[in-house]
């Protein structure tokens, strides 16, 4: 099969799948996009080519996107492999894609850095972060804070802020925009 009919048979099935997922028969999504059941049917079963004015109405009815509908499979998106930065102490898992945010657990290995050294981060936005294990110490401006196991923190990035490991190695898992995610996993 060529790359373009596996991607046609994989759109063919996010489409019913995304129906039955809802519990919607045939007659219940052609309501909501003015396609008839039998047209909905023949482009689920392959019977019938799927053309492009079809498929806003059908994405926009299933509640997702044109290009959710229609993304290639890859598996290089399944495995989830660490990125590892010694001089900073942190191996790193970025857990989503999303350009607006990112979430990444970390593991942290070294102490917060000095507070009168460069890495004193200061960005627009918000930054949170929930402690997986070990305790994390969160330098905040002038004020110095231990986050602990299941314990979490957000914090306006406009003051002066870093964290790392307190005590021995800490686990966190974050919620960055994107000011956050280049300051807090770009490497030096």
């Amino acid at each position: 099969m060529t790359q373009d009919g596996e991607l046609d048979g994989l759109v063919r099935k996010r489409i019913r799948g995304l129906r039955v997922a809802r519990g919607w028969s045939l007659d219940d999504l052609a309501a909501r996009c003015y396609l008839s059941p039998s047209t909905l049917s023949r482009l689920e079963t392959g019977h019938r080519r799927i053309a492009l004015d079809q498929l806003a109405p059908i994405a926009r009815a299933l509640g997702t996107t044109l290009d959710q509908l229609v993304e290639p499979a890859t598996d290089d998106d399944v495995v989830i492999r660490p990125h590892r930065d010694e001089a900073r102490g942190r191996t790193t898992w970025l857990l989503s894609r999303d350009p607006g945010s990112t979430v990444a657990k970390i593991r942290l290995s070294r102490p917060a850095p000095p507070r009168d050294t460069a890495e004193m981060g200061v960005h627009p936005g918000k930054d949170w972060f929930t402690v997986l294990s070990g305790t994390v110490e969160l330098l905040l401006g002038e004020r110095t804070i231990l986050v602990r196991a299941g314990e979490a923190a957000e914090f306006s990035t406009m003051i002066p802020h870093a964290f790392g490991a307190h005590g021995g190695p800490a686990e966190i898992l974050c919620i960055l925009d994107h000011d956050g995610q280049r300051t807090h996993l770009h490497e030096h």
